[in-house]
């Protein structure tokens, strides 16, 4: 299975596409450098494949890369922070 993580500004999301299709995505509200996260979805084809934690891994790293942080408003990204410490300084309160 081929993954790949893109920003999608249009849409103010980030999509992962699975093989060429797209598996799923997490919406964000763009204020500065800050994005508020506010829903992540993936395809019911990709559940339990492990789509959905990839695409977060993959959104956080690009917004580490671009000196960004996050309000993690979304369920599943602030319990995906909260398993992977690593990224908790990303997060921050300040949209």
């Amino acid at each position: 299975m081929s993954t790949l993580v893109e920003d999608n500004p249009a849409k103010n999301r980030f999509e992962i596409l699975v093989d060429g299709a797209l598996g799923g995505f997490t919406a964000y509200l763009p204020r500065g450098e800050v994005l508020v996260f506010t829903h992540t979805e993936v395809g019911s084809e990709f559940r339990n494949l492990g789509v959905g934690a990839a695409l977060i891994r993959a959104t956080l790293d690009q917004v580490r890369e671009r000196g960004g942080r996050v309000v993690p408003r979304c369920p599943f990204m602030a319990s995906f922070i909260d398993r992977h410490p690593e990224y908790a300084e990303l997060v921050t309160t300040q949209p």
